[in-house]
């Protein structure tokens, strides 16, 4: 075989490796990890870091410093670099992580609303399909008025999103039975819960019970961890929890967002990756 036919077949291989990874889960849904724990936050080095330790997708963070009045992703170029990086490494954009709202807090700060509304086409151009809104410390959504506060902006931006085909992932330390709440107050398709076991487990709820109450309609993404451990290692059942995971019959991403106790990210990363799918049986 000639030199160059050789190359180009060795990189179509892989290529259709890659896609044979990320389309022939037995398990029904993906596993990927997010940038900030690859400590790769906003960089598009994190895509092929991701591919190569062996996810299906990468989780990318927005960025919690704006670049003048805007998103640091909001850029052509950049969405263009990240894009041309999933196809050459074979792996998905998992969705997006508005990572501002810790710093503008979508329950009392106006700029946080237009920190979502700018961060819809942005995750619309990376084919990313989900974007996380967090609330944790200062931005909790701890009281029913913070609560309803929120579930009527997400209302009122709930067109927009469906319209670009983006859901909007709220994940925080509240119960299962208050997102569903603002979900239904939110009177919006695009609203969904971002659900993590970590902050449920420490918020003292039942991850699994809550995944089979949730279901799969309600549930748009999904954060795998069980800090400051390796998964398996703290106080987390993860196999129960994957259980409950796949009775729901939910078919998205599921992201390590797990810490690295040894503080070498690849082989850690590596470690949890592989307890994950041998629990799945993959």
């Amino acid at each position: 075989m000639a030199r160059h036919s050789r190359r180009t077949f060795l990189s179509s291989s892989l290529l259709a490796g890659a896609a044979a990874r990320i389309e022939g889960r037995s398990y029904g849904f993906r596993i990927g990890v997010t940038d900030w724990n690859l400590r790769q936050s906003g960089k598009v080095e994190a895509v092929a870091l991701a591919a190569r330790l062996g996810f299906d997708g990468v989780e990318v963070s927005l960025g919690r410093k704006p670049l003048g009045n805007k998103l640091p992703l909001d850029d052509a170029a950049l969405q263009q670099q990240y894009l041309a990086a999933a196809k050459q490494h074979g792996i998905r954009l998992a969705g997006t992580c508005l990572d501002i709202l810790h710093v503008n807090h979508l329950k009392n700060d106006k700029l946080g609303q237009k920190w979502v509304a700018d961060g819809i086409p942005i995750t619309r151009n990376l084919n990313a399909r989900v974007m996380l809104l967090p609330f944790f410390g200062k931005a909790a959504i701890e009281t029913r008025a913070e609560q309803d506060y929120v579930a009527s902006f997400l209302r009122e931006i709930g067109p927009e999103a469906e319209k670009a085909g983006v859901l909007l992932g709220i994940e925080d330390t509240i119960s299962a039975e208050d997102n569903a709440r603002i979900m239904e107050t939110s009177r919006s398709k695009a609203v969904r819960t971002y659900y993590d076991i970590g902050n449920s487990t420490n918020a003292g709820f039942d991850p699994a019970r809550e995944i089979r109450w949730l279901g799969k309609k309600r549930i748009c993404q999904i954060h795998l961890k069980d800090n400051p451990n390796y998964l398996g290692e703290g106080k987390i059942d993860l196999g129960r929890v994957l259980k409950a995971i796949r009775e729901t019959g939910y078919d998205g991403f599921a992201n390590l967002e797990t810490s690295s106790p040894s503080n070498n990210i690849e082989a850690d990363m590596k470690r949890n990756l592989t307890y994950v799918l041998r629990l799945l049986g993959a």
